[in-house]
């Protein structure tokens, strides 16, 4: 890549945690499956709401010098009530009018950013300081009423992470979800929106001759 040559990815964020978490995913490509690719994050300054109802202007003047752009953020805290899919898809339609056609996406975590944390990795439990305790941490929200049995996840993700920080008498930081978003094994993640954001980046750089 030249100098003048366009980078291939920007990505637009609603806070400090949520950038912690694409970079360091950004930087897992093998994980990813996908080729090296060359990206900036930013994080917007008036969060999930300027997420949705700003991006696509701020996001104009970055038209041609990124092959392609991600908007993210929480839907709860938007200051809309539709669905992941409504809002997605009426960010995406303001994001082509503003030159991206069809070179820009949005993932909106459903209900926050918390819903990726949880998966049946080890790797949630040592990150949250319960490795080794008794009882293990997803029984634990079983018996406080906060995951039902066989639900991948609870219902209040980051109550529940916050919850157990409590607990264990753990900040909440970005290094936690650096960490999580390090150690954790991608495919264990079954979130809806964590596979659109997968899925997309697959297809956009993928690792073999296009």
């Amino acid at each position: 890549m030249t100098a003048g040559d366009p980078k291939d990815l920007v990505c637009l964020v609603a806070d400090k945690n949520t950038e912690q978490s694409i970079l360091t995913l950004l930087d897992r490509a093998a994980a990813l499956r996908i080729r090296q690719v060359t990206f900036e994050v930013l994080v917007h300054p008036e969060h999930d709401p300027g997420c949705f109802l700003r991006s696509p202007e701020l996001l104009r003047s970055f038209v041609n010098r990124f092959t392609h752009a991600i908007v993210v953020f929480d839907r709860e805290g938007c200051g809309r009530e539709d669905s992941r899919e409504e809002l997605e898809l009426d960010l995406e339609k303001r994001l082509a009018k503003t030159g991206w056609q069809k070179r820009a996406i949005a993932i909106v975590l459903d209900p926050e950013l918390e819903a990726w944390v949880w998966s049946d990795s080890p790797h949630v439990d040592a990150a949250l300081g319960w490795t080794g305790r008794d009882p293990d941490l997803r029984s634990w929200l079983q018996d406080h009423d906060m995951l039902d049995p066989g639900s991948p996840k609870p219902g209040r993700p980051k109550e529940a992470v916050e919850k157990a920080l409590q607990v264990v008498r753990k900040p909440r930081s970005s290094a936690l979800y650096r960490q999580l978003a390090r150690e954790v094994g991608l495919a264990r993640c079954v979130d809806p929106s964590f596979s659109k954001l997968r899925r997309t980046l697959r297809r956009w750089f993928p690792t073999g001759p296009t």
